[in-house]
């Protein structure tokens, strides 16, 4: 690889227009490398790159990218996705390579196994990488722009930028509102489960399963990609089968005693950041947040004054109470986040899950998120389970169940 040419990463925050970064990185002319793009055919990692060979073989049974093994890249976890997606770019011999949002949702050890990857293409291969969280930076770059809007902010070596960061954000003001009614829920755990063991199509997912979590606790629960998280959280929501006939009870009830999914959901908040893609009304952020006590994808029922009251309460503590005619789909990815996750405790459910909740945030952003999690789990009586590969700054949940895969599926092993 040409000397002259360095490594080179932008420190983005969330709202900054990645199709027009993407195109002023190939051009090169703000960054001052266009001489040397123009010589090269490259090669973008995404996730709408992903995306897209996804949709192409869900619809047209096109599978460009291979996965090495029998399953099909959508069946697969985001790690095996992503590894087969950039195996499947490095092959085509790239002379630069883009990279953008690599490691979201990823466990350590995918994680490392990608680095490594990387490193020892960086020896031939240009390399661009896009980020928005500081610890993400890979350790071959040389140089870091940091990007508002469409304008550079700065331009730091690796060691500067990393001296960049205080305290990212700062507690909430107020506190957790009040529930309206209380919840009828039987004494005893919220979730029971003992000796739950999962197949699918004869391939062992979870094996003997024992798992009990109680009002007001704490969770996180992790595992590696493909570990399990995913078919033990449907379990608990309801959305699968796979419960019935086995030792699980939910709020008091054996699954299968003749309760309906809908009797489950109502006790549960639930948040995953693909869930801001569902709500495509023009809801304002106030009918957002009260569409929860509703539970119902937009408003249809006149709110009570009390109703009203406890939302604009919640707009306070999330500090958005000056914009809550703004329609929800234009607020960021990270404020929208804080709206659903206000709008699913504005009832204070019994257990509250949150899927990889902070995944793509940038570093502000997910600094405010996690202030408000814990501000949730120290002021009410919801049970959180906090699904992770990353250990957030500031969030600490009093008990981990880690799931270790194994030949005969994963166990669950508990850490205080």
């Amino acid at each position: 690889m040409d000397k002259k040419i360095k490594h080179t990463a932008f420190y983005i925050p969330l709202g900054v227009d990645k199709d027009w970064l993407l195109a002023q990185i190939k051009a090169g002319l703000l960054f001052g490398f266009s001489d040397t793009l123009q010589k090269m055919e490259g090669a973008v990692f995404s996730n709408s790159v992903l995306q897209y060979f996804i949709e192409e073989e869900i619809r047209h049974d096109k599978m460009e990218v291979a996965m090495g093994h029998s399953s099909t890249l959508s069946n697969s976890s985001s790690g095996e996705q992503r590894k087969a997606l950039l195996l499947h770019l490095i092959n085509k011999n790239p002379g630069y390579l883009i990279i953008d949002g690599l490691f979201e949702s990823l466990d350590k050890d995918t994680r490392q196994s990608i680095l490594s990857t990387l490193e020892n293409l960086s020896t031939n291969t240009l390399i661009f990488q896009i980020f928005n969280r500081k610890d993400e930076l890979l350790p071959f770059i040389e140089t870091v722009y940091c990007i508002q809007e469409q304008r550079i902010s700065g331009c730091y070596s690796p060691s500067d930028f990393k001296h960049l960061f205080a305290k990212l954000a700062e507690g909430f003001t107020g506190t957790i509102p009040p529930p309206i009614n209380g919840w009828s829920v039987p004494k005893g755990p919220l979730v029971k489960m003992e000796n739950v063991s999962v197949q699918f199509d004869g391939r062992p997912i979870l094996k003997n399963i024992s798992w009990e979590i109680n009002a007001g606790e704490f969770w996180q629960l992790s595992g590696p990609n493909g570990s399990g998280k995913s078919t033990l959280l449907a379990m608990i929501t309801g959305d699968s089968a796979k419960g019935y006939g086995q030792n699980l009870e939910l709020f008091g009830k054996r699954k299968g005693s003749g309760e309906s999914v809908w009797d489950i959901k109502k006790m549960i908040g639930y948040f995953t950041p693909k869930m801001s893609s569902q709500f495509e009304r023009q809801d304002s952020i106030e009918q957002m947040i009260v569409s929860g006590f509703f539970d119902s994808v937009g408003l249809y029922i006149q709110p009570s004054d009390r109703q009203l009251q406890i939302a604009q309460q919640w707009l306070k503590v999330i500090g958005m109470e000056k914009n809550k005619n703004q329609p929800f789909r234009l607020l960021s990815n990270g404020r929208q986040r804080m709206v659903l996750v206000a709008r699913a405790m504005v009832k204070h459910p019994p257990l509250l899950i949150l899927d990889e909740p902070c995944s793509g945030l940038d570093d502000e952003m997910a600094a405010r998120f996690t202030a408000l999690i814990s501000m949730i789990a120290a002021e009410t009586n919801t049970a959180i389970i906090y699904v992770s590969h990353k250990e957030e700054e500031g969030l600490m949940p009093e008990k981990v169940f880690q799931l270790i895969p194994g030949v005969d599926g994963s166990v669950g092993r508990m850490l205080w």
